[in-house]
């Protein structure tokens, strides 16, 4: 009766509005690693309606105008950008030994927009709950450090406001983060970082569809959910895009989805017990912060070099 009531109480606090996510996380990791699920199977069939309808609701945050705008400029450079991270996250997986969807999934959330990425991708490949936890884990602890570090570190590289911003985006996992990162480099900067990181955050839409087509290959094709979850994010950005009258709800639609992927993300961490935290280890943060290094340090580069530009 008591874990129950643990239970019920900390999902409820996940829901309220002043909560950020990482804190939920870390509360369903320390309930989950401490005492017994009360609901294994119904929180396992809830998180994962749950995680696909924040995904959904999550696209009305998007103006697909802007970003179409500003990623057609960029498509290029964008498609090899991620390609070389997720290649770089596989190849780290085996020199480190860890799971590969673990793996996958760290690289993804670094290489589009951290734990939203995440949260898209880990039900279109079957990604068993504790790898979804560590991954997320391993973004939010690395976001909560760029958010400290970036800033001082674009000064001394003397960087300018629309470089400081384009880096950021490019760089740091989650937009939260890009956008307090970058607002401490001015108007300019907060412009450029936001805008090229919600541009990033539509491949989302791709890479998932590609991801589960390829889970759905390596599983025999026995595998036969379709990750229509992100087809909706897609059409909710459409509607709120050319739809004027729907842009002020759009954005409350938004604030629930947000709130929504919290409770998620305490359900998901609640399902993670000591045996499969233990298994996994601390490879996968080792990892997220080689990839991390890797990505922060050659797009800063290329920066300097003007080979990337606003």
């Amino acid at each position: 009766m008591t874990r129950r009531v643990l239970f019920f109480a900390l999902a409820a606090g996940a829901l309220l509005p002043w909560v950020p996510t990482w804190v939920a996380l870390l509360a369903g990791l320390a309930f989950g690693l401490s005492v017994e699920h009360p609901f294994p199977d119904q929180a396992k069939k809830a998180q994962t309606y749950l995680l696909q309808a924040s995904v959904v609701g999550l696209g009305a945050s998007m103006n697909l105008a802007v970003v179409l705008r500003v990623g057609v400029q960029g498509i290029g450079q964008t498609l090899v950008a991620i390609t070389a991270t997720l290649l770089a996250a596989l190849g780290l997986a085996r020199l480190f030994k860890t799971e590969q969807v673990t793996s996958l999934l760290i690289g993804v959330g670094t290489a589009i927009c951290g734990g939203s990425a995440i949260a898209a991708v880990a039900p279109a490949i079957g990604a068993k709950p504790h790898q979804t936890s560590v991954s997320l884990a391993v973004v939010f602890l690395l976001n909560a450090v760029a958010l400290v570090v970036f800033p001082p570190i674009g000064h001394a590289a003397a960087l300018d406001a629309p470089q400081f911003g384009l880096w950021s985006a490019l760089a740091i996992h989650d937009t939260s983060s890009v956008v307090g990162a970058s607002m401490q480099f001015g108007e300019q900067a907060l412009q450029v970082g936001t805008t090229v990181k919600l541009t990033r955050a539509l491949w989302i839409v791709p890479l998932t569809l590609v991801l589960a087509r390829l889970a759905k290959a390596e599983d025999g094709g026995k595998s036969t959910k379709k990750p229509w979850f992100i087809l909706g994010f897609l059409a909710v950005a459409a509607l709120v895009t050319w739809v004027p009258a729907l842009t002020e709800p759009g954005q409350v639609v938004a604030r629930v989805a947000r709130q929504v992927l919290v409770l998620t993300l305490f359900l998901i961490g609640a399902s993670v017990n000591r045996a499969a935290l233990k298994a996994v280890g601390v490879r996968p943060l080792v990892l997220g912060v080689v990839l991390w290094l890797l990505v922060s340090v050659t797009t800063l580069w290329l920066i300097h070099r003007a080979v990337l530009a606003t």
